[in-house]
């Protein structure tokens, strides 16, 4: 189809308007990316995009990603005009209390919106990542006669996502691994939020991206539609296996001629402006949210030619699922809840006398489960010797091998997050990622986004504590189980041993509400035959349960959690037959238990506790209560063997001993 520039450009002018009224209407907003990108949306929504407005999770659509969120009018004003389930009333809400058009666009509040955007750069890792869905979806299910999948990426972003290293290093594996279905397109206006660009920035974006791997095309004029649709359709149809960048030299806040182009046009500043700004766009006087019939009628058409191509998906997909009842099945399994239980049943029970570290029961609990879920994905930070997370029956995915599911992050802790957000999103694979414990604070901006954002990721970190030893302080993460436990919907299991973590890892690819951590050992860890191999595996489901019960009146509570859990069982044999020792694997889990579950195991009436992990003590006294003793590290480690540290430390089980007796 012929660029209908004429009627577009009256959208580009009312699209603006859109734009400047929202922001004006909420008092607050950012104006600059609405108005300097507004071609480049005609362009996309008006012209380029394969999708559905009416199907919006369409399996085939182009997945359109705005990783610069705080220009999210731009995307709000598109979808309206496209004809998603997005009224003029939404937005005239814009930014208002439980509206569709928050500040920031969110994932599952807006229909057309991929991904949950605003922090910069994020986007571009999301973007990686569905683009990396795209091709292990076209190998593991298309077929000669029937490809139901070729599906492109595109993400728009700017300097400050270009700026933030988690952009830079997923383009650089995006430029490694070849993903030639991915478009980034760089709206590159010369202007961040505080000053123009060449305050703190020099390089030549062209020859970075070309010397990671892409293939890369400039636009001077970056408002010229027939330009942007012809380097779009450039990017679509290009065969030289590498991702693309459109890099567009647009003016920031076209439109408002008192800031467009300058560092005030980022924000609200331009909207004081707004009414003269409408008039040199040709939009009628004293009218706010206008659109006219005849963009309105454009979109319309252009939304019955893009259901007839929906419709002729249908079609070939249809009878692909006649043709592939096996791959049909493996496909509509992404939807089904994963069930603890029956994952736990294809889990062996580990020797009795077995003595292993949590991460290397990980490793033999993993296989089974990566054979139950195939749509189950694993990768690591360039650590799958130590993480032990490697699914041993698959492959690494590369460029010659796009169905296997091990894939290689390299040293890149935050873009990897990041990525597995972005597979996430798409919905296809179920994503997991490891590092070492410590270095979740390189990917924790992606994990609090997942959390966010509702995303079943899971995090199978390793090294969890002092116990990583000789490595020293800068390895051993005293505080980093704690931080991560408060970050809302966010879910840490720390087992104690084997079967401990066969129920973490089930607990974990069960829960699709929101992400999973897994802080695992180092350190070999012994089973604890004292407790029922049923009772460590239903007890970790919940959280925390009672490991050992008294056997005489109750006097003493130990909890314990991770390798710590058999000092409390030790001490428990020293103080006497009135001693419960509780294990508290995951407290987010077990918090959510109900009142009498919780009080079953934590009983009111015993208030003489005493609670012990290698890491600091703070969120420990909701379950010690005031007269409790909590055995923590309320300090940074040191470099010793394992033993000498934990002893040094004080967590042992005298250490237990003498706290439960001084109480």
């Amino acid at each position: 189809m012929k660029l209908q520039s004429d009627i577009l450009a009256q959208a580009c002018a009312q699209a603006r308007g859109l734009a400047i009224d929202a922001v004006h209407q909420a008092g607050i907003g950012h104006l600059g990316l609405p108005l300097g990108a507004a071609e480049i949306g005609a362009v996309l929504y008006g012209h380029a995009l394969q999708h559905n407005p009416a199907q919006p999770r369409w399996l085939n659509r182009d997945r359109f990603v705005l990783s610069a969120g705080h220009g999210s009018m731009f995307l709000y004003s598109w979808l309206h005009l496209s004809g998603y389930d997005l009224s003029m009333d939404d937005i005239k809400a814009f930014r208002q209390l439980h509206s569709k058009t928050p500040g920031h666009p969110e994932f599952r509040e807006t229909p057309g919106v991929e991904c949950t955007s605003g922090p910069l750069g994020q986007g571009i890792g999301n973007a990686v990542g569905m683009a990396v869905a795209g091709k292990m979806a076209e190998a593991r299910f298309n077929t000669p006669e029937h490809p139901i999948f070729d599906y492109h990426v595109i993400c728009l972003a700017g300097d400050g996502c270009m700026q933030e290293g988690v952009g830079m290093e997923a383009a650089a594996f995006a430029g490694h691994q070849g993903l030639d279905n991915l478009i980034l397109i760089y709206d590159s206006n010369d202007v961040t939020l505080d000053a123009m660009a060449d305050k703190t920035q020099s390089e030549n974006a062209a020859l970075r991206f070309k010397a990671i791997g892409w293939d890369v095309q400039t636009l001077p004029d970056g408002h010229d539609m027939a330009a942007l649709l012809k380097s779009v359709n450039k990017a679509k149809r290009a065969a030289s296996g590498k991702p693309q960048l459109i890099i567009a030299k647009t003016i920031i806040g076209k439109g408002i001629p008192e800031v467009q182009g300058s560092s005030k046009a980022h924000g609200e500043g331009g909207a004081k402006f707004g009414a003269a700004a409408k008039a040199g766009l040709g939009l009628p006087a004293g009218q706010s949210f206008h659109v006219s019939d005849a963009v309105y009628a454009y979109f319309a058409a252009h939304k019955k030619r893009l259901e007839r191509a929906y419709g002729k998906w249908t079609k070939t997909y249809a009878a692909w699922r006649t043709a592939n009842p096996e791959k049909a099945a493996l496909l509509d399994s992404r939807d089904a809840r994963p069930d603890a239980a029956a994952l736990l049943g294809k889990i062996p029970a580990f020797p009795a006398d077995a003595k292993l570290a949590t991460r290397a029961a990980g490793r033999d609990v993993l296989q089974p489960l990566a054979a139950a879920l195939p749509l189950f994905v694993s990768g690591s930070a360039d650590l799958y010797g130590s993480n032990l997370n490697y699914i041993a029956t698959d492959k690494d995915f590369e460029k010659s091998d796009r169905a296997a599911r091990n894939i290689r992050y390299g040293i890149r802790e935050h873009a990897m997050a990041a990525i597995c957000n972005g597979l996430a999103y798409d919905g296809l694979f179920r994503a997991s990622c490891a590092t070492f414990l410590v270095f979740a604070d390189y990917a924790r901006p992606a994990m609090r986004m997942a959390a966010l954002a509702k995303l079943p990721v899971v995090y199978l970190y390793t090294h969890d504590s002092v116990g990583v030893g000789e490595d020293g302080p800068t390895h051993q993460p005293v505080e980093t189980i704690s931080s991560l436990r408060v970050i809302p919907n966010f879910e840490v299991i720390r087992p104690a041993d084997p079967e401990e973590t066969a129920a973490a890892y089930a607990a974990a690819l069960e829960r699709t509400e929101g992400p999973t951590l897994l802080a695992l050992t180092r350190q070999a860890l012994p089973t604890l035959n004292e407790i029922p191999v049923a009772a460590r595996r239903e007890g970790t489901l919940k959280g925390g349960y009672v490991a050992v019960r008294e056997t005489a009146s109750l006097t003493h509570i130990l909890i314990a959690s991770g390798s710590e859990l058999q000092h409390a069982i030790a001490a428990a044999k020293t103080l006497g037959a009135g001693v419960r020792v509780v294990s508290m694997p995951s407290m987010e889990r077990f918090d959510l238990q109900s009142p009498e579950y919780r009080e079953s195991v934590l009983p009111t009436t015993c208030q003489k506790r005493v609670a012990i992990e290698a890491g600091v003590t703070a969120l420990w006294h909701k379950y010690v209560g005031p007269q409790g003793r909590i055995i923590g590290i309320d300090r940074f480690g040191m470099s010793a063997p394992a033993a000498v540290i934990m002893k040094e430390l004080g967590l042992t089980v005298d250490s237990v001993v003498a706290a439960a007796r001084s109480l």
